[in-house]
C-alpha cells in the first residue's frame, strides 16, 4: 500500500462519525431470550437443548418466540446507539 492510498484511508476513517451500536446490550437481550426460551421448554415439561423426535406444539411454540425474540434482539439491540 503507498502512501497516498493509506493516507486517504486514515483521513476517511478519521472522518467517519462515530458509532457506539450495542453489543453488550445485543449480548444480554441474546441471553434474555434464551433465558425465556428455558422457561418455556420447562414449563412445557421438556429441556432446552435436548433432541426429541416428534416434536410437540408446545415446543414449537417456543422455537418460533425464541425467533422472534433473537430476530427483535439483532433489530432492536445491536444497531441501537448506547451510550
Amino acid at each position: 500500500m503507498n502512501f497516498k492510498s493509506l493516507a486517504a484511508l486514515t483521513l476517511a476513517a478519521s472522518a467517519a462519525p462515530l458509532a457506539a451500536a450495542g453489543p453488550l446490550a445485543y449480548a444480554l437481550c441474546q441471553t434474555g431470550c434464551n433465558t425465556l426460551a428455558v422457561s418455556c421448554y420447562a414449563a412445557a415439561g421438556f429441556i432446552f437443548g435436548v433432541t426429541i423426535i416428534g416434536v410437540p406444539p408446545a415446543i414449537m411454540g417456543c422455537n418460533a418466540g425464541l425467533g422472534t425474540c433473537m430476530a427483535t434482539c439483532a433489530t432492536v439491540a445491536l444497531f441501537a446507539p448506547t451510550p
